[in-house]
C-alpha cells in the first residue's frame, strides 16, 4: 500500500489530516510535475493509500475515487470545494494554491500548469 502525506510537514499535515478524518476533506490536489520527480505513479480509482502523520504513523486508510489531470486554470470550484479547507470561492482556492507552490515549493505556476485532483473516501 503506498503512503498519502498531505501537505507539507508540520502544522499543515496536522491540520489536513485532521480534515480528512473529521470527514470534511475528500479531495486533494498535486502537480503533476511532482509525481514525474518523485518518479510515482497516478493514482487510480480503487487503490488505497495509508493516510500518515508527521512522524510516519498511519492514521487512516483512504480510497481513490477519481483521477484526473486538468490545467490548474479549469480546476472546478466544486473541486475546490470537496479539499474541505474552507474556501470562499475558486479565486481563493486559486490564490492559496499558488502560494504554496511557488513559496513553499518554489513553483512557477500558470493556467496551463498541469494539476492532478484526486478525490478519496476514508475508509472505515
Amino acid at each position: 500500500m503506498r503512503a498519502l502525506e498531505l501537505g507539507s510537514s508540520g502544522a499543515l499535515r496536522d491540520e489536513l489530516n485532521g480534515l480528512v478524518l473529521a470527514g470534511a476533506k475528500t479531495a486533494t490536489a498535486t502537480l503533476l510535475v511532482e509525481y514525474d520527480e518523485e518518479g510515482e505513479q497516478l493514482e487510480f480509482p480503487g487503490e488505497r493509500f495509508a493516510l500518515l502523520g508527521n512522524q510516519g504513523d498511519v492514521l487512516a486508510t483512504v480510497e481513490i475515487a477519481t483521477v484526473a489531470t486538468v490545467p490548474f486554470g479549469e480546476v472546478t470550484w466544486e473541486f475546490a470545494q470537496a479539499e474541505g479547507e474552507g474556501y470562499t470561492d475558486i479565486e481563493h482556492w486559486r490564490r492559496a494554491h499558488i502560494r504554496f507552490w511557488q513559496q513553499v515549493e518554489g513553483r512557477h505556476i500558470t493556467d496551463d500548469t498541469a494539476v492532478v485532483c484526486v478525490h478519496f473516501t476514508l475508509c472505515q
